[in-house]
């Protein structure tokens, strides 16, 4: 986690070698189903685009609102890691590993997750599970980022992880939310259920690959350091996605260093940059701006 800096007092210089390509919003896929309202950054479900099918081991980034009383059905993900970041409302998790052994199906009112703003939940997908996503809340539609990214092998077992990222820490810097798992691709099964990640406190992924996030005040900057001080294995040609999601309805904006100014649901594509390489992103709208990084090999 990096300290909040004042944008007067400190302006960010480009990256040594990388190269920033910008991913504006409205290029995004986009499907309003009514219940479902959803911008595809990535390739999936009926928007295909062959130069977006993944970015590293990043595949999909979907920025979903789901309408009260509505949501995703039942359905199985295997040899994926999927989480989930919560913007605002609520959103009610089932699963079939939930009840010791219960089915989906069969899962009562009362076995479930429910995650609101500032938690993430976490799903490795790995040899195959069924859950479901619900926003079970009267009158407020939920808001959240759905991220998946490519496993280092297939064949997991399933598992969940759940964490709640304090907001005060997002205002401080940027705060990493998942890391990679300590023990790597030739994890045993006994280290694998410890689920021990490089960064403490962090949620462990399959996969060389960090996120985090910060909340910048306007005429301020937060700093992502590259690679997370040593937590990744590929220290050269790191591929950060930069995501602003749409949460102030159009009162923040963010300046990457090489001056690329983004709005809100706008990306950046960062390659070619090494670990320990410092990525300053400013914070120059009317209102704070919530910046998430998805780093990747």
């Amino acid at each position: 986690m990096s300290a909040l800096k004042t944008t007067k007092a400190v302006m960010s210089q480009p990256l040594k070698h990388a190269k920033i390509v910008a991913r504006r919003s409205g290029d995004r896929g986009h499907a309003d189903h009514g219940w479902l309202n959803t911008y595809h950054t990535f390739s999936f479900a009926s928007y295909f685009d062959p130069q977006f099918k993944n970015f590293g081991a990043l595949r999909v980034l979907n920025e979903d609102r789901v309408a009260p009383n509505t949501g995703f059905p039942f359905h199985t993900h295997r040899d994926a890691e999927i989480f989930s970041y919560i913007l605002s409302g609520e959103l009610t998790h089932r699963d079939s590993m939930m009840g010791n052994g219960v089915t989906g199906t069969e899962a009562s009112k009362d076995q479930y997750y429910r995650i609101r703003r500032g938690d993430v939940q976490f799903t490795t997908g790995g040899s195959g599970i069924s859950h479901s996503e619900q926003n079970e809340h009267a009158t407020e539609t939920v808001h959240f980022l759905q991220i998946w990214a490519l496993p280092w092998k297939s064949g997991l077992t399933p598992r969940y992880h759940d964490l709640t990222i304090d907001e005060g820490k997002k205002r401080q810097g940027f705060v990493t939310i998942i890391s990679p798992l300590k023990a790597g691709r030739d994890a045993s099964p006994a280290q694998e259920k410890a689920a021990i990640p490089v960064v403490p406190g962090t949620i462990p992924i399959h996969a060389d690959m960090l996120m985090g996030a910060s909340i910048i005040p306007p005429d301020s900057s937060a700093t992502w350091t590259i690679g997370g001080n040593g937590a990744v294995t590929s220290k050269k040609d790191r591929r950060i996605y930069i995501h602003l999601p749409m949460t102030k309805g159009g009162k923040t904006k963010i300046r990457l260093p090489d001056g690329m100014v983004l709005a809100e649901g706008d990306g950046a594509f960062v390659s070619g940059a090494d670990a320990e390489e410092a990525l300053e992103i400013q914070s120059v709208g009317v209102a704070e701006a919530e910046v998430v990084v998805l780093d990747s090999n």
